[in-house]
């Protein structure tokens, strides 16, 4: 194409000069007298009609020309964005085939065992809340508290382990009772102590701010006379009392019970489990010591495997520990020492 454009461009002086020569004669032989005027003018008419014909012919095929190619073009094009199409509705239909697939999964698999899971545990939930509602209801029945009380579940103890260390209170009227960590329980426990007309609570408390809060809802009850709130924070645990427990775990500062001696019952309900593992591992080593001979410690959360893992090294330790397990909400598991 581009040999047959340079051909063109080369014709084009020598047709000029031949089209000057072809439109000159007529005029010439005008001038000449050899044709009339009227003659030389059609003459060179019919030249300049000729060169119009031959210039819109060559218009005209080229025009031919670029339909034909455009018309390719548009063939060419049409084959691909079909083919193109052809890939999408492939590739939509086999994405399509996919997600009936991973639906049917869901129909006969999955969702029914989401149904059932959610089922039992909305069943779960269910029987929790009833018997939770049943231990609270008894909790305040039989220790007559004030009509107002602490929460209880959550952060807090559940009622049906506070339900477990009143029964132990009542039957072992403890002279000393020792928590670990304080709160909403302090007060309940304090009211179980003044039921049996004996003993006393000391609650320890690692956060300075929690500690004064605790105090104060202790006051709110006039609960002063029986139970202490001690703030105890957090500290290395000494090397005789670790027991294989890291030394990057802190428990208690231990300088806030030396003074101690003859607890019969401990709840083991702190620090919190995000302290480090076994966080709660030094209560039987530091505290057995200050122990009566039949004392008992209640360890709440004993779900969670870590508190089960410290119950069996607890016990590998400390051969006079027998463990019975309580099923409560959270778990609970209580060991006795056997004089």
């Amino acid at each position: 194409m581009s040999s047959l454009k340079k051909k063109i461009r080369r014709l084009l002086p020598v047709v000029g000069l031949f089209g000057l020569a072809a439109v000159a004669t007529p005029v010439s032989l005008g001038v000449l007298g050899l044709v009339s005027w009227g003659e030389a003018v059609l003459a060179v008419t019919v030249l300049f009609l000729g060169v119009a014909m031959i210039g819109l012919t060559v218009g005209l095929s080229r025009l031919r020309r670029s339909v034909l190619e455009l018309s390719t073009s548009v063939r060419t094009q049409t084959g691909q964005v079909t083919e193109l199409f052809g890939q999408d509705r492939l590739e939509l239909a086999r994405s399509l085939d996919g997600v009936r697939a991973e639906i049917k999964e869901l129909r006969d698999s999955a969702l029914p065992r989401a149904i059932h899971k959610i089922t039992r545990a909305g069943v779960r939930s269910g029987r929790d809340d009833y018997e939770q509602q049943v231990a609270w209801t008894e909790l305040r029945e039989y220790l007559d508290v004030a009509p107002f009380m602490p929460p209880l579940r959550g952060w807090a103890a559940s009622p049906d382990v506070l339900r477990v260390l009143v029964r132990i209170i009542d039957r072992d009227r403890p002279e000393l009772v020792v928590e670990c960590g304080s709160g909403s329980s302090s007060v309940w426990i304090g009211y179980a102590l003044r039921k049996a007309g004996t003993g006393r609570l000391v609650a320890v408390e690692h956060d300075a701010r929690y500690a004064e809060l605790s105090r104060a809802l202790v006051a709110a009850h006039a609960l002063e006379d029986i139970v202490e709130v001690r703030h105890a924070p957090l500290a290395p645990v000494p090397a005789e009392l670790a027991d294989g427990v890291s030394a990057e775990v802190p428990w208690y500062d231990t300088e806030a019970l030396g003074d101690l001696k003859g607890v019969g019952l401990v709840f083991v309900d702190g620090p919190p489990a995000a302290t480090g593992p076994e966080a709660r591992h030094p209560a039987v080593p530091a505290l057995l010591p200050a122990c009566a001979d039949s004392a008992v410690f209640v360890l709440d959360d004993a779900d969670r495997d870590e508190e089960r893992a410290l119950g069996d090294r607890w016990l590998a330790a400390h051969p006079e520990l027998t463990r019975v397990e309580e099923a409560t909400e959270k778990g609970a598991h209580v060991f006795t020492r056997t004089p």
